[in-house]
């Protein structure tokens, strides 16, 4: 696995596991973001990335900051 693929599993491996920590489904993070189920979906399945603002919206809606997150990323 190249290295940007590598970096984009943990991305997408750490949005999963706050989304888990939080105790939320994809369905009521997407809600509590004002989202769809499978906008969930498609970012933790790697379809889509993520801009800054939505995933500062993630973050706060599972209850980390931004920069707890980018800590948390940068240590895996």
């Amino acid at each position: 696995m190249n290295a940007i693929l590598s970096k984009k599993y943990q991305l997408i491996t750490l949005l999963r596991q706050i989304r888990q920590e939080a105790n939320l489904t994809q369905l009521q993070l997407a809600v509590k973001i004002g989202h769809t189920q499978s906008f969930i979906s498609k970012y933790e399945n790697g379809d889509k990335g993520l801009d800054l603002i939505e995933l500062e919206l993630i973050c706060g809606a599972a209850g980390i900051s931004l920069l707890k997150f980018v800590e948390r990323y940068l240590e895996s």
